[in-house]
């Protein structure tokens, strides 16, 4: 329980989850838009290079129309990162269901294309509502009073694999696996390139695709692992994607990954399950931060993986991972 006096506001909350979805759906992030620029610069192939120049002329018409910058505006879902300290009216239950009012109020608004069915009646609510639809997931972060709500509005039907890979498969398997995906992603068109491409190791089966689709959503173009050796195989593997022939959305050239990403959990020692995840040419996202005083704040860096989530000890030592970077 908070152990502030103020508590943030259902109606923010509402409001916050709202303004996020807008935000995520028509505004490409800063980071994404610069690398796809950097890449127009280099890309040498005609097609490739034509996309390229095409996206950025769509995105800046979606930014000036205030529409949705791509007509599959993709399966909405949520991560929202607790305060420690932080209390909201109504509690977690009420956060959950204004998050799906302000999913179902975006859906018609923006609009965007209500792509949530039932799997066996492909029954269609028509607001991107429905059960386990929007998917939320949560994280928490010590000595803080705010609420933190990021939405993603990630493709879903393909760009995402998995294979459980073993210790003997060392490095030398995690990029075998890495390129086998792209290079199946770009000739059956299961991706949108260029794409943000993040990479679960470790963990669990479940805990592996999670992990892999944080670190594609999650992180901005640009940014690091602070683990130096997964900072090194994250450049690595960005450089080797770049090598394979392909680029954008599929056309012969050198654009296939705008940034890579890997996060990691500790694993069986017999195993290392490895997924692979695109975040789409599109890679929407964007986050309010809510003040129990009534501010909300928006950015486009979800700040997900604090070094509190990413602790390697059986107690919260702060400070702890900074000293080692």
């Amino acid at each position: 329980m908070s152990t502030s006096a103020a508590v943030i506001k259902a109606d923010a909350v509402e409001q916050a989850a709202y303004d996020v979805m807008v935000k995520a759906g028509i505004e490409i992030p800063d980071d994404y838009l610069g690398g796809i620029q950097a890449m127009a610069d280099t890309e040498e192939g005609d097609l490739s290079a034509f996309v390229l120049r095409a996206m950025l002329e769509n995105y800046e018409a979606a930014k000036q129309d205030r529409r949705a910058m791509c007509a599959d505006t993709g399966v909405p879902r949520f991560y929202v990162k607790y305060g420690n300290e932080a209390g909201v009216e109504g509690g977690p239950v009420a956060v959950e269901h204004r998050i799906r009012r302000a999913t179902a109020r975006a859906t018609h608004e923006v609009p965007l294309r209500p792509n949530r069915v039932h799997p066996l009646s492909r029954r269609d609510n028509d607001n991107n509502v429905g059960i386990n639809a929007p998917e939320i997931e949560y994280s928490f972060e010590p000595d803080a009073d705010w609420v933190d709500i990021t939405t993603v509005h990630k493709g879903g039907l393909f760009g995402t694999d998995y294979r459980m890979l073993f210790p003997a498969d060392g490095i030398d398997g995690i990029k075998r696996f890495y390129l086998d995906t792209l290079v199946a992603f770009g000739k059956r068109g299961l991706a949108c390139q260029p794409a943000i491409v993040g990479i679960g190791l470790g963990g669990s089966k479940d805990t592996s695709v999670v992990l892999g689709k944080q670190a594609a959503c999650l992180r901005t173009v640009g940014d690091r692992n602070p683990d130096p050796e997964i900072a090194a195989l994250e450049l690595e593997l960005k450089e080797i994607g770049n090598s394979i022939g392909m680029g954008a959305m599929g056309f012969v050239g050198s654009s296939m990954v705008v940034d890579c990403h890997i996060e990691v959990g500790y694993t069986h020692t017999g195993g290392m399950p490895m997924s692979v995840h695109c975040f789409c040419l599109s890679s929407r996202r964007a986050t309010a931060r809510l003040f129990p005083d009534g501010r909300i704040e928006y950015r486009t860096d979800p700040q997900w993986f604090t070094p509190y989530l990413r602790r390697d000890s059986v107690d919260w030592a702060p400070g702890r991972m900074e000293a080692a970077e």
